[in-house]
């Protein structure tokens, strides 16, 4: 048996070939994406912990800022002389840096990275742990002196002895590059600009008697732990104040913030591989069910000869992991290739991480195998055990096509009980009055349906595709009649063909609907919400000095200006509650530049000094009404006790802001959280002023402020479509993926097919059937196959993505809107799909030699 089933292994290499693509497709992503996380895992560790000091000390923060106000938490440089003087402290260093700033050259345009990484200010420390080295010119001295690190200069051509300007917090000041520094670790991406310490601390934070951080060396013989200890107690009661961390301390807790971005890139690959796996297995239980239905004589025989069902059943499995092996060591290989690829774009990214540091843990291949393995056993699994079913008399038997008229009963069963299974589901998520379990129910429903779509499949195939080729007979004659009956006569088959196609079209179609229905809520949010002409505001929505504001009221035709800023708070609310979130502060004209919908209060109330305002249906959750006084805790640790002065009412679960639509005037926030800058400026034109005029006022005035933009509503609503498109751009990734493969099962499925139909065509061929028509016939099946796949797959997106919208409804998004050009392009492009897939089992078939195909067995 196992002779036998190594030859038949051999014997059908050619027809595996394009199943293993699916195995090797799946695990390739799966490896890659594995290989690039551990890689730039284990560089950031070492270059987190080469370069961490042996305790830092820095001001404790009450909670992390999601969007900053701009505000530089800071400690006395004079801490450092203190500290210095604990018993095993060898040196102590007052350090300044600053994440945020904006360096532009001469020509107003950014020096800086374009990828997202910041653009640091920082103070000249050098000590043997520092990540570069100075290697032309000389340190800087002075407040007009900077050094710039050399993929930076390199990248935006600077030299020594170039005229730069730094945007701050505390505004802008003109500098010269007297020095280059390079890294001797690796570069993480971002941006470096040294100044001395003096110019550090004025320029940068504001405070010349002020650091960010404190960094201590041990001396010999002291553990960092040791230090730590010691160094907490000489605070003695101030020792709240600060966070004090070892090195191992704080690499860990700059690994974590690096770790969301690896993630993200991971769990994206991770979804690639997913999508193969899914797609793939319905490619393999197609290829394995096909290739028994032709052997059944084969395996009748074996019967006859002795062989049980068990070794039968083996025997096809034994196949399936053999492909499997070969897969996933291709897999594997392809994904080393990937990890390669991604490492090298990091690089054009300002990532500098090199190939020859490349990790490959034991996780990675045992993890390949797995996959790869055990996607081929459970995709073949079925089709082993009918080949176990087949009787010895089939050996003796005329037909090789097994299963063609069995009965489809079960299927309808499950089929209807799982799909009304799902179908309650979805009904129950768009009747759902909590986001929750609105989107628990969504998943649970979208799983199901899939599953019953899957499974009916094979039920849908008769009627549904006599309509969609009901048209072939009228126009291409009896070719047209015989494509269409071929794609009916198996409906298995043709459901299983047609489901990997299905698949990455249902999520493609969702997903249209979901970002469309998000698009359009948006812009009547926008349309709605906005009333400025004008909105000043950073590019990544970082805050900018007040002296862009300035800029701003001195440009001519300027009228109304109303600054806002954000600050990350934290609010106790009566139930017990504490919950964090964003607030924004406006200044009191806000009604001017905003339309806000009140449910109680008006921006007045809301905007008294000691006063807030939020969401209705927040403060309903939680207990709170007008006039209820909350506890507000402050970044930088000061509390308050605010008033609700009003409750809004935007259709929205989040309201005019961040959870909880909290939000309050900018005297009140400057009282407890002072030295924030502006997040955005709402400006309108004074009067008689045209807004195009304006705009290119604003815009002039601005010029030497390249990170802050002007826009108006329209301006936002691409910005919003932007934002939206990134995540349309994925799911159009996926969708590729998932046709790839889906291509590769057609040609799978027509390949076999015209094997099994050898004799057939020959008939065919005698009897007058040119290889035109030939290939025009099996043309025109795959193109019915693959627009079947197309409808089944958008009509379930299309319900999908119906309850994916009452979700967003429940967060305020409640426009539905349908992408029709979409939908009709993909059904276009699926019949191009069909069309494609067919070209080399038509020319194979139409290439036959006609008696030789007539006396095949």
């Amino acid at each position: 048996m196992l002779k036998a089933t190594l030859r038949s292994f051999l014997a059908h290499k050619g027809r595996l070939l394009l199943s293993a693509l699916a195995v090797i497709l799946s695990v390739a992503f799966v490896a890659g994406s594995l290989i690039f996380s551990d890689t730039v895992s284990r560089t950031f560790d070492r270059l987190f912990a080469s370069t961490a000091a042996d305790v830092t000390v820095t001001p404790r923060e009450t909670f992390d800022e999601t969007i900053p106000s701009g505000r530089t938490l800071t400690l006395p440089a004079s801490l450092a002389d203190r500290l210095a003087r604990v018993p095993g402290v060898a040196a102590a260093r007052a350090d300044v840096d600053v994440e945020g700033i904006t360096v532009v050259d001469k020509e107003r345009e950014s020096v800086g990275p374009t990828t997202g990484a910041p653009t640091i200010g920082t103070a000249w420390n050098p000590t043997e742990r520092s990540p570069v080295e100075l290697t032309s010119g000389h340190a800087p001295k002075g407040d007009g002196q900077v050094m710039i690190d050399a993929d930076t200069a390199d990248d935006k051509d600077v030299r020594i002895g170039d005229r730069l300007t730094v945007i701050g917090q505390e505004g802008s000041f003109p500098v010269e590059v007297v020095g280059i520094v390079t890294f001797t670790t690796t570069n993480p991406g971002a941006a470096l600009v040294f100044f001395d310490t003096p110019t550090a601390q004025t320029k940068l934070i504001g405070d010349p008697k002020g650091a960010t951080g404190i960094t201590l060396d041990a001396a010999d013989g002291v553990s960092d732990p040791e230090l730590k200890q010691r160094v907490a107690d000489a605070l003695g009661g101030d020792r709240d104040a600060y966070e004090l961390r070892t090195a191992d301390e704080q690499a860990e807790s700059d690994v974590e913030q690096l770790g969301g971005f690896l993630d993200i890139i991971k769990y994206v690959m991770l979804g690639f591989a997913g999508v193969a796996v899914l797609v793939g297995v319905f490619l393999i239980v197609n290829t394995f069910s096909m290739l028994i239905a032709q052997r059944t004589r084969e395996l009748g025989l074996l019967r006859a000869l002795g062989a049980d069902r068990r070794q039968v059943r083996r025997s096809v499995l034994t196949e399936a992991l053999l492909l499997g092996l070969v897969g996933s060591t291709a897999g594997l290989a392809a994904g080393i290739g990937l990890a390669v690829g991604l490492i090298e774009l990091m690089g054009l990214m300002g990532m500098n991480i090199r190939t020859d540091e490349m990790v490959v843990g034991w996780g990675t291949p045992v993890t390949a195998y797995v996959v790869g393995l055990g996607v081929t056993f459970v995709a073949a699994y079925l089709p082993a055990r009918r080949a176990a079913g087949v009787s010895p008399m089939a050996a003796l038997a005329d037909a090789e096509i097994a299963e063609i008229g069995r009965p489809l009963r079960l299927r309808t069963i499950l089929g209807t009980v799982i799909g009304a299974a799902g179908a309650a589901a979805l009904v129950g998520c768009a009747t759902a009055s909590k986001t929750s379990s609105a989107a628990s129910l969504l998943g649970l429903g979208v799983l199901l349906t899939l599953i019953a779509t899957v499974i009916a499949g094979p039920l849908l195939v008769r009627p549904v595709i006599r309509v969609l080729g009901g048209a072939f007979p009228a126009l291409f004659g009896s070719i047209g009649r015989m494509s269409q009956r071929n794609a009916l006569r198996n409906p298995r088959r043709t459901g299983a063909t047609a489901a990997a196609l299905m698949v990455g079209l249902a999520l493609v179609g969702g997903m249209s609907v979901a970002s469309a229905s998000m698009t359009k809520s948006f812009d009547q949010q926008i349309d709605k919400t906005l009333g400025a002409d004008f909105v000043v505001q950073n590019g990544n929505f970082v805050p900018f000095p007040r002296e862009v504001t300035e800029r701003i009221r001195d440009t001519e035709g300027v009228g109304l200006v109303v600054r806002s800023q954000f600050a990350t708070i934290a609010v106790r609310l009566p139930d017990g509650d504490r919950v964090k979130t964003t607030a924004a502060a406006y200044e009191p004209q806000l009604d001017k530049v905003a339309n806000i919908t009140y449910a109680q209060g008006d921006s007045a109330a809301a905007l008294a000094d000691g006063h807030l305002a939020m969401d209705k249906d927040f403060a309903e959750d939680h207990g709170v009404r007008v006039g209820s006084t909350v506890p507000v805790e402050f970044q930088g640790g000061r509390t308050a006790e605010l008033t609700v002065g009003a409750l809004t009412d935007q259709e929205s679960a989040d309201g005019f802001g961040s959870q909880g639509g909290i939000y309050f005037g900018l005297a009140t926030l400057q009282k407890y959280a002072p030295g924030g800058q502006d997040a955005a400026v709402y400006v309108n034109a004074a009067s008689g002023t045209n807004a195009d005029d304006l705009r290119a006022g604003l815009e002039k005035a601005l010029d030497p402020y390249p990170q802050v933009q002007v826009r108006d509503i329209a301006d936002y609503k691409d910005l919003v479509h932007d934002q939206i498109a990134v995540l349309l751009y994925l799911v159009y990734a996926l969708l590729g993926l998932a046709i790839i493969i889906a291509v590769l099962g057609v040609v799978n499925t027509l390949a076999l097919s015209v094997v099994e139909r050898t004799r057939e065509i020959g008939l065919l061929r005698a009897i007058g059937l040119a290889r035109r028509q030939l290939r025009r016939m099996i043309r025109l099946e795959s193109v019915v196959i693959a627009v079947f796949g197309a409808v089944l797959g958008l009509a379930l997106g299309l319900v999908w993505g119906v309850c994916t919208q009452q979700v967003l409804a429940l967060q305020g998004m409640t426009a539905l809107a349908i992408p029709w050009s979409t939908i009709v392009a993909v059904v276009i492009g699926s019949a191009v799909v069909g069309v494609v897939a067919a070209l080399l089992p038509a020319l194979r078939a139409s290439r036959m030699n006609v008696l030789a195909a007539i006396a095949h067995e």
